[in-house]
């Protein structure tokens, strides 16, 4: 029997909102695939993630559960972990993969011995603790994060200290990555398989979180107009990334192309963005998959650890 027969006629609940800063981001990813999976003829409900959430799986009645949270309590592990105590089978990474993934520095530590994947040179700075020296200009990330909150691009010694400033606000301990220049481009993997590249074109030249969900301030390309090596080497890098960390369902790999040509590995998104406009449901897209057939496709691998007895 499949996945996706063993769910039918089960209630699934679409996880959404959730605690951290990116609430209102995940709520626009749960609406967009509560209405593809009720489209298809799913019996699927929402689940507005608070503290509650035990008593409202139960109450609820959900069979299993389409995680579409971003960002602390949801993809950092915690919430799979809740899931797997439940006996509830949820889409996406586990709890080890996800909480991994989620850390900028632990995922990049994770890959060191990965030759297939290219990363800049970073320093960590921690709350209370001096900016270290670095040679600028660098990006300046929160450890934790996502949805590009708190990160900025810090050309001056003033630049630094403000980004620093900002990101130990949403995280104690922030990320100093030599900043890349060049064409930033992200790797969709679904199932262990990479998807068409899609290339970024930021019309202010650096993808923060305005460029993101501002209309019309960044141009998408799908496939990306990049060499054909360049393509084969981000999504060799992003299925490596994605196997060595563990992930499963869909993931999304980011990467910048310097002139150099070699793709450089920034981070992996294990609960990316799923709106029918967002990148890795864009970069199905151009091999035919629709919105809805990526949606089940990710609920048919929904999955749980058996207790033992």
């Amino acid at each position: 029997m499949s996945q996706g027969e063993r769910f039918e006629g089960k209630r699934v609940g679409v996880l959404m909102g959730g605690l951290s800063t990116e609430h209102h981001v995940s709520r626009k990813s749960g609406k967009a695939v509560l209405a593809a999976l009720v489209a298809r003829g799913w019996d699927a409900v929402a689940v507005e993630v608070d503290r509650d959430l035990p008593k409202q799986l139960i109450d609820a009645g959900i069979d299993v559960a389409w995680i579409a949270l971003h960002g602390k309590f949801g993809e950092d592990g915690c919430v799979q972990g809740l899931l797997e105590v439940m006996g509830i089978p949820y889409t996406g990474s586990g709890v080890r993969a996800s909480a991994v993934c989620m850390d900028k520095l632990a995922t990049k530590r994770a890959l060191a011995d990965q030759p297939t994947v290219r990363m800049a040179e970073d320093a960590v700075v921690r709350r209370g603790d001096p900016i270290p020296d670095v040679t600028l200009p660098v990006v300046v990330k929160p450890l934790v994060g996502g949805s590009t909150l708190g990160i900025t691009l810090a050309e001056s010694e003033a630049e630094l200290a403000k980004g620093v400033a900002e990101a130990l606000d949403l995280h104690p301990e922030v990320l100093l990555e030599q900043f890349v220049a060049g064409d930033e481009i992200t790797v969709a993997v679904v199932d262990g398989q990479a998807m068409p590249v899609v290339r970024i074109v930021p019309e202010s030249g650096f993808f923060d979180f305005e460029a993101k969900y501002t209309d019309g301030k960044t141009r998408y390309e799908v496939p990306a107009t990049i060499d054909d090596v360049v393509k084969q080497q981000a999504s060799e890098a992003a299925v490596v990334a994605y196997q060595t960390l563990g992930c499963r369902g869909l993931a999304r790999a980011d990467f910048i192309v310097p002139a150099s040509g070699l793709p450089v590995f920034l981070e992996i998104n294990t609960l990316p963005g799923m709106t029918a406009t967002s990148l890795s449901p864009m970069a199905v897209g151009a091999r035919g998959t629709s919105f809805e057939d990526l949606v089940e496709q990710i609920l048919e691998g929904a999955t749980c650890m058996e207790a033992e007895v």
